[in-house]
């Protein structure tokens, strides 16, 4: 609402400047400090008084007094200098937030709704289909699964794809470490991942493979590149394994993910886009715009690279490392590489192959197919090189826009994918292809031994752990879930004796999901996260907890509210006889909200009528952080209210049924924004 209202602003002052002073110039638009000098206010007539040579408070009292009627703004007054502060019109706007929905209803409303010709995609959690997810694998997801939720909510057509990339070195090392290693058959590999945990076995198995594949580097080359050879070419043993490892390891993260609420439409097979002959055609596009070339001397003789200048350099650009693993210092050498000199592809070849399809530049479209272990109640359809399922959405469709969830030290990697679509003339594509950066996740010492780590006391000392995948050092996402909801549960237990077992695991549940995700994202993108359980699970601070026990704590004043209100009982709902005495008497909102004297609600009203501002900024820097922010600080603005006025004791029946009306919007508007981010509330805490 308050996005809407200064839009409207923003309009107004827009046109009028242009009819009265010929002038074009971008409206800035600012919550000012105090709530006494409004709610929006403009430092245009500064930048106007540039242009017109006049003193910029002159200016201002000439648009203040011929401005005109706003809708929704009461008054445009002049402060300071020359600043123009608009004050709303308080009884309109909490009239028309207090009676209304949203006008695109709930964020996963249309997460299966059909397909449209332009929408835009999300490409999150992407992880290597070769152990167990980890706690930085959820946060990729948790990022992802929130900016297409805060997208949905803004009204966007949003697909979320997941990119499985079934060809890479991390997949190819663990069938090096079941049949060079361990000496297992294809059948045993089979059989052993249909276990339970197998992406815990795998974990392990990845980290000792990696070792004995350090061991002599000469021989891990050859190992690796004739291993990547077979499963790209989808022949022998090891492309059979690799795709057993993949399937596998795929379904456990889909359950992983299931259980903090994050879904997806589509699971893209790195596999298929060799198979189905995606890269060969993106290849022959490349070498004919120039985009790439062959290398015939030197280190890199045999293989094809981008050259691209920048700042007055001609560079060669690629990469030898996967998606979500992160790049090694040591790994990013002067001279990146697109194919390699044996003629398998990089990573990034294949993602500026699969980047062209998502655009709709690539002519070709894969087949799709269910996939057979989603979670309950969830479609999740896979690309496939089969023939298909005739009754598949049609994904194919031309993306407005590609979100890209990737860890920062792959920026680089991104950069290379957006100049391939450069090179080949794409430029608006390239453009709108967003590389959604976040920094690392890391422990805390005492999250560290919490976790059965054993640290030095050196370590101990330090600000955070590191944790690494490839030495088998790190959180595993499902205990971590599985550590969360036992804390929550001993808690819910002692809190909640009379709630049954059933009630207290599902409540549980929730606040474990809650301080869990709210944690990831509160902090902005480009911060190290220091995880830690303590501070996760407060129910003080800028936390989950506190943000659903605001929800929890205002249901509680409506049942309460309910049995107290005997008079109300014809309309069978506090909550809608209020919505409708305020609606039917916009006198009553005037007589409590109106003046100095009621501006600490006035404030409340406009906290809640504010959470389009949020949506806007996180869609706009890219930034779910705000949306976190926003439920964060409206809880706390709730919480402020709840201690400064007696709801349930009020005397005066008209405020009473306005202060129960005034919570009901608190909590539906919080609610939203909890949803945005993936967290429901439990009903009692």
């Amino acid at each position: 609402m308050y996005q809407t209202l200064t839009n409207k602003l923003r309009d107004a002052l827009t046109a009028h400047i242009r009819e009265k002073y010929g002038a074009e110039l971008p409206i800035v638009l600012e919550r000012p400090p105090k709530i006494e000098m409004g709610e929006a206010a403009s430092p245009l007539c500064f930048e106007l008084a540039k242009r017109l040579k006049r003193a910029p408070r002159q200016i201002a009292q000439e648009i203040a007094g011929s401005l005109g009627k706003i809708e929704g703004v009461q008054r445009v007054e002049v402060a300071g200098g020359g600043y123009l502060n608009a004050y709303f019109e308080r009884a309109l706007f909490w009239t028309q937030i207090s009676t209304s929905q949203s006008a695109v209803g709930s964020p996963l409303a249309t997460r299966h709704s059909p397909l449209s010709s332009a929408k835009i995609i999300v490409e999150h959690t992407s992880i290597n289909p070769n152990k167990a997810a980890h706690i930085g694998h959820v946060r990729n997801a948790v990022l992802g699964d929130t900016m297409a939720r805060t997208l949905r909510h803004a009204g966007h057509e949003v697909q979320v794809q997941n990119y499985i990339d079934d060809t890479g070195v991390q997949v190819a090392d663990v069938v090096i470490g079941f049949l060079r290693l361990e000496q297992r058959s294809a059948i045993g590999v089979k059989i052993l991942a249909k276990e339970q945990r197998f992406d815990y076995y795998c974990w392990d198995l990845y980290a000792k493979a990696t070792q004995f594949l350090a061991e002599d580097k000469t021989r891990a080359a050859a190992l690796r590149g004739e291993t990547l050879r077979a499963i790209e070419e989808g022949r022998g043993e090891d492309a059979d394994v690799a795709r057993d490892i993949a399937d596998a390891i795929v379904s456990c993260h889909l359950r992983t993910m299931a259980r903090l609420g994050i879904f997806y439409e589509l699971l893209a097979r790195e596999s298929e886009i060799l198979h189905l002959k995606f890269w060969d055609a993106a290849f022959e596009k490349l070498k004919k715009s120039g985009a790439i070339q062959y290398v015939t001397s030197g280190k890199m003789a045999g293989c094809w690279v981008m050259p691209w200048e920048e700042e007055g350099k001609e560079k060669t650009l690629g990469i030898d490392t996967e998606k979500t693993e992160g790049t090694d210092e040591d790994e990013i050498a002067q001279d990146k590489i697109i194919v390699r000199s044996n003629g398998t592809v990089t990573y990034v070849g294949k993602d500026i192959a699969y980047q062209l399809w998502k655009f709709g530049l690539l002519g070709k479209d894969f087949h799709y197919a269910k996939w057979p272990e989603a979670p309950k109640g969830e479609d999740v359809w896979a690309t496939t090189s089969d023939a298909g399922d005739t009754s598949a959405p049609h994904f194919g469709a031309p993306a407005q826009r590609v979100y890209n969830v990737i860890d920062t030290r792959q920026a680089y990697v991104q950069e290379v994918v957006a100049q391939g679509l450069r090179g080949l003339g794409h430029t608006e594509a390239a453009r709108n292809s967003i590389h959604l950066s976040y920094e690392r996740v890391v422990l805390t010492p005492r999250c560290a031994a919490e976790m059965g780590y054993e640290i030095s006391p050196e370590e101990a000392e330090k600000p955070y752990v590191e944790v690494s995948g490839r030495k088998g050092l790190g959180v595993k996402a499902d205990d971590l879930i599985d550590k969360l909801e036992a804390a929550t549960l001993d808690e819910v237990r002692q809190r909640h004796p009379e709630m049954s077992v059933p009630e207290q695991t599902q409540t549980a549940h929730k606040i474990a999901v809650g301080a869990l995700r709210f944690f990831l994202l509160k902090f902005t993108r480009n911060a190290i996260i220091a995880f830690d359980f303590k501070d996760a699970l407060s129910f003080e601070g800028e936390t989950g907890p506190y943000c659903q026990y605001a929800v929890v704590r205002a249901r509680g004043i409506w049942r309460k509210g309910a049995e107290k209100s005997s008079d109300m009982t014809s309309t069978a709902n506090v909550a809608e006889a209020a919505r409708i005495l305020e609606a039917s008497k916009p006198e009553t909102a005037r007589k409590f909200l109106d003046g100095p004297a009621n501006n600490d609600l006035w404030e409340l009203v406009l906290a809640a009528g504010s959470l389009d501002v949020a949506v806007d900024a996180a869609i706009g820097a890219q930034e779910p952080a705000f949306v976190a922010k926003y439920a964060f600080q409206l809880a706390q603005a709730f919480n402020n209210f709840y201690h400064r006025h007696h709801i349930l004791s009020e005397a005066d029946e008209e405020k009473r049924s306005f202060l129960l009306a005034l919570t009901e919007l608190v909590e539906r508007q919080l609610v939203k924004a909890l949803e945005l981010l993936g967290i429901e509330a439990p009903e009692k805490m």
